[in-house]
């Protein structure tokens, strides 16, 4: 089975994916993958043009988890989308040293709900776990999503609502 964990920047994708390698996990951080689909570069966003695509299209399936904000383009059997509330997720990106516009841009897309609406629109709602990691350690998230894998924790989306953190200055 493959899963995939997707979420806005900072939302703890990499922590996740690292916490499940720790527990014997198969993990595929999908930034690793994408060199070759790489057509250009976005300066304006300091952003990787990516041919989504070719690279899904291309992609070798795994039986483990596959890690990054553009999962949800993958044919995954089950798929996270990891959440936090826009205000923590500036603070963990400036400490990142991302440019204050990137910050911007990405509390903005977490609360618009981008990663997730993109997931609803590729997944059923009963392959999709929507989980939200402001307060919750990695290893709970981790619990949760090996949890959902099983089968023992059910699906669930659509409960975040962070459109009060929408236009908020920075």
């Amino acid at each position: 089975m493959m899963c995939g964990i997707t979420g806005t920047p900072g939302t703890g994708k990499s922590a996740v994916g690292e916490e499940l390698m720790r527990r014997g996990h198969t993990v595929v951080r999908l930034t690793d993958t994408i060199g070759p689909y790489v057509t250009g570069t976005d300066e304006e966003r300091d952003a990787r043009i990516v041919d989504v695509d070719r690279w899904s299209a291309e992609f070798v399936r795994v039986d483990g988890f596959v890690e990054g904000h553009l999962a949800q383009y993958l044919p995954c059997d089950r798929i996270v989308v990891l959440r936090c509330r826009p205000d923590v997720l500036q603070v963990r990106l400036a400490k990142r040293k991302y440019l204050k516009e990137k910050v911007r841009e990405n509390a903005e897309a977490e609360a618009l709900d981008v990663c997730l609406i993109e997931t609803v629109e590729e997944f059923e709602p009963s392959q999709i776990l929507e989980l939200d990691t402001t307060e919750r350690t990695t290893a709970s998230c981790a619990d949760a999503i090996e949890g959902f894998v099983r089968g023992d924790v059910p699906p669930c989306h659509g409960f975040t609502d962070w459109s009060a953190f929408i236009g908020v200055p920075q």
